[in-house]
């Protein structure tokens, strides 16, 4: 039996893509991101599309996604996430405004460890997400 976290390197810190374009939030979320354990970076895309650039380059470790963004769905690109063999790796919570159960659907069939209201996201949920990480190389379909 292999053990996949010890093949996962470990040696620089992990950057958190935050994927929303509301500067409040995005400053809550950044805020929440530096009450964890650990160093993490954080790099911010406003829409999808520089979501999509800043995953080309590599080294993110968790994506925050909201779900409204101006040029798509966020359960959406957690979808299309969920169906690439290098990105499906990286944990993704979806932090929203109004979770419709709809959008729960989507979310789950893509994976996401998380779905949780802008009002009660906090540290917790980065930290669980980040203890998960090794476990997260396979995509349950």
């Amino acid at each position: 039996m292999h053990s996949h976290a010890a093949t996962m390197p470990q040696s620089k810190p992990t950057t958190c893509l935050i994927v929303e374009d509301s500067t409040f939030d995005q400053l809550m979320m950044t805020r929440v991101i530096g009450k964890t354990a650990g160093k993490m970076r954080v790099e911010i895309a406003a829409t999808l599309h520089s979501a999509r650039a800043a995953l080309a380059r590599g080294g993110i470790g968790l994506i925050l996604l909201d779900n409204n963004l101006p040029d798509g769905i966020g359960a959406n690109f957690a979808l299309e996430l969920a169906s690439d063999p290098k990105l499906s790796r990286i944990p993704v919570i979806m932090v929203s405004d109004w979770p419709t159960p709809f959008m729960w659907e989507k979310a789950a069939s893509a994976g996401v460890l998380y779905v949780v209201n802008k009002s009660e996201f906090g540290a917790r949920y980065v930290e669980q997400a980040l203890r998960c990480r090794p476990l997260r190389n396979t995509r349950v379909s």
